[in-house]
């Protein structure tokens, strides 16, 4: 090995070699694979949680954080892996898409793209359907929860009282998140993708919804209910 270093071509090879390196380094360094999975449109939760975009997973099976592994599917890997695989690149595509998108630094000398292939930048139709259907189904699930809670906590207690508007909301969206959310689980393809097409616009209200209830939480009854009542009539 000794007189290859003194050799030219020594001397090049084992630069290049380095410098390839480098993107991959750059990139597993700067970038954890739950900055990408977010990024790149993966709903994650606070546990680290998510919905694994590598098969039809209803309930969120899984773990992202510096790497992710999926409880269910087995899918396992580094920020590089995830990216290539969620995009269908090759892992060098996949490290220097990633050090595009977080404007990471690495040494690029040795590298050529006008003799490379153009990196795909846009998530495959299958996997951007499978994310928009996995968000309709954890948004009408946390929807659902929370009609039954405005049924309960919300019923009138006298047949004089008056009905509070979160309680009819209630009456009259349960059923219905019910069906969808029976059809997401086990309705066929066609009929799950008419699912999220046509109510797709509706779902991101019921999550606004979801949001501004979640943050006036600590508020009290009546103040809660005096704040979404308007809510309510948008939907």
């Amino acid at each position: 090995m000794k007189h290859l270093f003194s050799a030219e071509t020594g001397c090049l090879f084992l630069s290049l070699e380095v410098r390839k390196s480098n993107v991959f380094e750059a990139v597993k360094e700067s970038v954890t694979t739950r900055q990408a999975a977010e990024y790149y449109g993966v709903q994650v939760g606070r546990n680290g949680m998510a919905c694994c975009p590598f098969h039809d997973d209803r309930h969120p099976s899984m773990k992202v954080d510096r790497r992710f592994h999926c409880f269910g599917c087995q899918a396992d890997g580094d920020v590089i892996d995830f990216t290539a695989r969620l995009f269908g690149l090759s892992s060098k595509e996949a490290a220097l898409k990633l050090a595009e998108d977080f404007s990471v630094h690495y040494d690029g000398k040795g590298y050529d793209p006008s003799r490379s292939r153009p990196v795909r930048r846009k998530i495959s139709e299958e996997l951007r359907y499978r994310q928009a259907e996995q968000k309709c189904f954890r948004v009408l699930c946390d929807y659902l929860h929370l009609l039954e809670r405005w049924e309960k906590e919300y019923a009138p207690q006298t047949p004089e009282e008056a009905w509070n508007p979160l309680f009819l909301e209630a009456l009259h969206k349960k059923t219905c998140t019910e069906y969808l959310l029976d059809v997401l689980l086990s309705g066929s393809l066609e009929e799950r993708a008419s699912i999220v097409a046509e109510h797709g616009k509706e779902v991101r209200k019921i999550e606004k919804r979801i949001s501004e209830f979640t943050a006036s939480r600590p508020a009290g009854r009546h103040e809660r209910s005096r704040s979404l009542s308007a809510g309510a009539e948008r939907l």
